[in-house]
């Protein structure tokens, strides 16, 4: 699943080409594309029509476009474990696996490397697994979505506590990596982002939350930003065709990666070879001697 630089990857490229732009038509591909839409996809696709892109948000790994008029609806995406939001022109075959297509009112020249003889362009939910989706939701007074309400800021919102996030995380009684993927903590960090921010703190991921030092909370989340900054410079991370950007470009911070992956591999820092051990149903990449098992660790 797409962690928070790859979503931020693809809002600043929606907020770039569809900001302003005004939908004409709707067409739902896929029923379970819209699934999240308890009225059905033919009202998703008529209560669209007509409405402007207002901006383009992000919250964690969740993201959603604010629409006018009115004040009170959004259109949330939920890109799962395989979505792409993509900008095509209107001329594009389609995809194989294309879901949803949203036309705009408007034409423009061109899109970065698409066609630029291309007579308009138009947004496209492509899904492979179809385990994400695109809804029209409620908003709060600030504009949050409903259904995003209960997730925490993430380390790179201007408005995230370092020291609110440290005295929250201090007061789990749970291991560190549990804590960092739990979103209503701290959002936006999955299970790639977390071993590689563990890495950098040298920290174990059973490492229990209430035995940990105000600086070495403090050093945790410093280490999950720095990683996501960097990633986010590199367009995210792409193990595979699916995590691209709304031109279809892949994410190179792979290249980057310390730990996670790397099993069996020498450590970048100490020349130990990395480790893989089973964790929540996936994965944990750490180095055996940078990254100690604790003596209390919590499973």
């Amino acid at each position: 699943m797409p962690e928070l630089p790859e979503v931020e990857v693809v809002r600043r490229g929606l907020e770039r080409w569809v900001t302003g732009r005004t939908f004409d038509s709707v067409e739902v591909t896929h029923p379970r594309a819209t699934r999240r839409h308890v009225a059905g996809a033919m009202d998703f696709a008529s209560r669209l029509r007509g409405r402007t892109v207002a901006g383009v948000h992000r919250r964690g790994k969740y993201l959603w476009l604010s629409l006018e008029p009115g004040t009170d609806e959004a259109l949330l995406a939920h890109l799962g474990m395989s979505g792409q939001l993509l900008v095509q022109p209107a001329t594009a075959p389609d995809e194989v696996h294309l879901r949803v297509r949203l036309r705009f009112a408007d034409s423009v020249d061109s899109v970065d490397s698409v066609d630029s003889a291309a007579n308009g362009t138009e947004l496209r939910f492509v899904d492979q697994r179809t385990f994400g989706g695109l809804s029209l939701v409620g908003t709060d007074e600030q504009g949050l979505p409903l259904p995003v309400a209960h997730i925490a800021r993430d380390p790179l919102d201007d408005q995230f506590e370092d020291a609110a996030f440290t005295a929250a995380l201090r007061r789990r009684r749970t291991g560190l990596k549990r804590a960092l993927l739990d979103q209503s903590l701290v959002s936006g960090i999955g299970n790639i982002y977390a071993d590689e921010a563990l890495w950098r703190a040298r920290l174990h991921y059973a490492r229990p939350t209430d035995a940990m030092t105000r600086a070495q909370g403090a050093e945790v989340i410093a280490a999950a930003r720095a990683v996501m900054v960097e990633a986010l410079a590199r367009g995210g991370t792409s193990f595979d065709s699916l995590y691209v950007d709304v031109n279809g470009a892949s994410g190179y911070f792979e290249r980057e990666l310390a730990v996670y992956g790397r099993a069996g591999r020498p450590c970048l820092r100490c020349g130990a070879l990395v480790v893989r051990e089973p964790f929540m149903n996936r994965s944990s990449f750490r180095c055996p001697r940078c990254q100690p098992r604790p003596r209390r660790p919590h499973a």
